[in-house]
């Protein structure tokens, strides 16, 4: 099962105020894995599983600079040489090489629900990329992950278009990362 949500946020849009980024784009998207939540919980819990999955997207140079774990907790900052196909458009805003840091926080609810935030920083480019997780259950043998995505781009001009692309990498990566938690589940 897959859905996506997008909408933009009108706050830029505060009479009196010069605007020099587009208005935030939100994206929803969920996944529903044929794995219990307490084993999709120790997927996002162990810090290898997030490693594989950016190795098996192409990303390379990759680099954990933090990672630290509890039973029901992980913060992992991890560094990473990813290339993108840059439309003309944007070539003076992205380079076709960017070196991104996430940082990714998850955490158990106590309630039987488990998620968390997390930040994508790439240098140099003028776009911020956050967003929220959440495992919720699906009965006794599935779960239900939902990401929230917040993109802002801080480009006069050329913004909505660049927020657009960046949107669609940004789904493109969200379809790989299910199909590869897919197969993580299915392997371990």
């Amino acid at each position: 099962m897959l859905y996506v949500a997008t909408r933009m946020d009108p706050e830029p849009y505060r009479a009196g105020t010069v605007m020099l980024q587009t208005p935030a784009m939100q994206i929803t998207r969920t996944h529903t894995f044929d794995h219990p939540i307490e084993r999709c919980w120790e997927m996002f819990l162990d810090p290898d599983s997030h490693v594989a999955k950016f190795e098996a997207m192409g990303h390379r140079d990759l680099e954990v600079i933090e990672q630290e774990r509890t039973d029901g907790s992980l913060r992992l900052v991890i560094e990473r040489e990813v290339d993108v196909d840059v439309p003309g458009f944007a070539k003076k805003v992205i380079k076709p090489t960017n070196t991104l840091r996430s940082t990714d926080v998850w955490s158990d609810a106590g309630d039987g629900t488990y998620g968390g935030t997390f930040e994508l920083e790439t240098k140099g480019v003028p776009i911020e990329i956050r967003g929220r997780t959440r495992l919720t259950p699906d009965g006794d043998a599935r779960t239900t992950y939902e990401i929230s995505v917040d993109l802002k781009v801080k480009v006069p001009l050329i913004g909505g278009k660049i927020a657009d692309f960046s949107k669609g990498i940004i789904d493109k990566q969200l379809t790989e990362e299910f199909e590869l938690g897919d197969a993580w589940l299915a392997e371990h």
